[in-house]
């Protein structure tokens, strides 16, 4: 079941597909629409790896922004090619870039230099480290960066971070944003002609073993259709 809007509850299922530069569709993945997109990547990606081993980079959106996906891309001497993600930060309150990390102390440093160490690591994998409240409640700057009743601030941290960064800092290169302009030509388009000309905004079936096959019958004839033009 997913959730449209506050009130609305519909049967939906969602459509993850990989696809190459040429905008040929190389596989596809059905899943309930309230899995997250980046759950289910690692198959997706398993898929395409197992029938093209040339694979140089892979293009997503911010879905797949997670240190996961970065660490089995880079992991595998793929470069990931990611979009900027906009922080997840109350309007006025401090952004985690604010806060430096010290990796020889592991610690972060606040923007009154003051130390966050590290506390615990939860089972998500991110590692919390946390300032002295009795700092805190003397700074000047506590009510742009946190709201907690004990006055304590939390900065957390994924155990593979450091792929995240990475991946951050190849967004800036020359070759990154001229792959990700390529998107606009190949998934978005595989998508929209998915949508408007096959009608896949909404399903007649119901069962994800039907919606299934309906999608891969889609995707071939798109492919044929592209080859077709091609000759």
């Amino acid at each position: 079941m997913f959730h449209k809007g506050e009130k609305e509850r519909v049967l939906a299922y969602s459509v993850h597909a990989a696809c190459d530069k040429k905008g040929f569709v190389l596989s596809s993945i059905v899943s309930a629409a309230n899995v997250h997109d980046s759950v289910v990547f690692k198959e997706l990606y398993e898929n395409v790896k197992s029938k093209f081993t040339e694979i140089s980079a892979v293009a997503v959106d911010s879905g797949y922004k997670t240190p996961y996906i970065c660490k089995i891309l880079l992991d595998d001497n793929v470069t990931p090619v990611m979009p900027y993600k906009r922080p997840m930060t109350k309007k006025g309150f401090f952004k985690k870039h604010d806060f430096v990390y010290d990796e020889y102390y592991d610690c972060y440093i606040c923007p009154k230099e003051e130390i966050l160490t590290y506390s615990t690591t939860n089972r998500e994998g991110y590692k919390e480290y946390v300032s002295n409240p009795q700092v805190c409640l003397k700074c000047e700057f506590l009510h742009k960066c946190t709201c907690s009743k004990n006055n304590k601030k939390v900065v957390c941290r994924h155990v593979w971070e450091e792929y995240l960064e990475e991946a951050e800092h190849l967004r800036h290169t020359t070759y990154n944003k001229s792959i990700y302009a390529l998107r606009s030509q190949t998934i978005e388009r595989v998508f929209a002609d998915l949508k408007e000309k096959h009608g896949l905004c909404y399903t007649t079936l119901r069962g994800i073993d039907k919606v299934r096959m309906q999608t891969l019958l889609a995707f071939a004839c798109l492919n044929l259709k592209k080859l077709a033009n091609w000759k």
